[in-house]
């Protein structure tokens, strides 16, 4: 257990020392959470078409549009790794006596710190639109444990596409086609009652239905969750486990 903490830290490590070096993709990928509450956020605020209790609908789709933002840097995560595929690097890994889980969960670890930091962008937006945030200690740890799980579970998703297609052309459009039904599909911008019978089943296993609807719970004052906290968290934890062994057994695979 000690070697594969100390493997995945060290594969952790080198990816956040590729983003200080370059900054820049998260500055970028924080533009489009910022054009949706600021400007898709603003404008149905003035509509009430859509029931969101007590809730400003602005404050009420802060959560959905931070998970949006986990989901839409996470889910291209996997193009570095054919990009590394290509330079050569995956091969230089493989031959190392890291375990092919420990790669994949220090690639899942860097993934979440990249996530706290858009979570954190996401909250200064917020609260310079005056969205009803919460500020105790526990509501916030709760939701940066989520805002992590959620990008090692985007992530590790993106990975395994990856090593599936194992071309850059291919990953761009099956990413793109991915990205909106899952964000569609989920409770992000109404309520889950407002869908019909088919969507709100595909939206029961959809595993951004359950991070969104914890940080809906401890991220806005007057927040109300769906499903339990536990039940939530039971369940992204359940998909990334699934998911981290798949991408384990596939991810020999992307240097072929």
């Amino acid at each position: 257990m000690f070697d594969f903490l100390y493997q995945s830290g060290a594969i952790a490590s080198a990816e956040i020392h590729k983003l200080m070096r370059d900054p820049t993709e998260l500055f970028s990928r924080a533009v489009q959470p910022v054009l949706w509450l600021a400007v898709f956020g603003q404008v149905f605020s003035q509509v009430r078409g859509i029931p969101t209790g007590n809730l400003r609908y602005l404050d009420y789709m802060a959560p959905g549009i931070l998970a949006q933002s986990i989901l839409f840097s996470a889910i291209f995560y996997g193009i570095a790794i054919i990009w590394e595929r290509d330079l050569g690097i995956v091969h230089k890994l493989l031959v190392t006596p890291a375990h092919r889980s420990a790669l994949v969960f220090g690639k899942a670890l860097a993934a979440g710190l990249r996530g706290l930091v858009q979570a954190a962008v996401v909250y200064v937006v917020a609260i310079a639109l005056r969205v009803a945030v919460r500020w105790e200690l526990m509501p916030i740890l709760t939701m940066a444990a989520a805002v992590f799980v959620g990008s090692c579970i985007f992530s590790t998703f993106s990975l395994v596409i990856a090593c599936i297609v194992k071309t850059r052309e291919r990953f761009m459009g099956i990413g793109q086609v991915l990205t909106m039904p899952l964000f569609f599909a989920s409770n992000a911008i109404y309520p889950l009652d407002l869908m019909p019978s088919w969507l709100k089943a595909i939206a029961a296993f959809n595993p951004l239905t359950y991070l969104v609807d914890a940080l809906r719970g401890v991220m806005i004052i007057g927040g109300r969750s769906v499903y339990p906290p536990a039940l939530s968290f039971g369940v992204m934890l359940l998909v990334f486990v699934v998911l981290l062994g798949l991408a384990s057994k596939l991810y020999p695979g992307l240097a072929r």
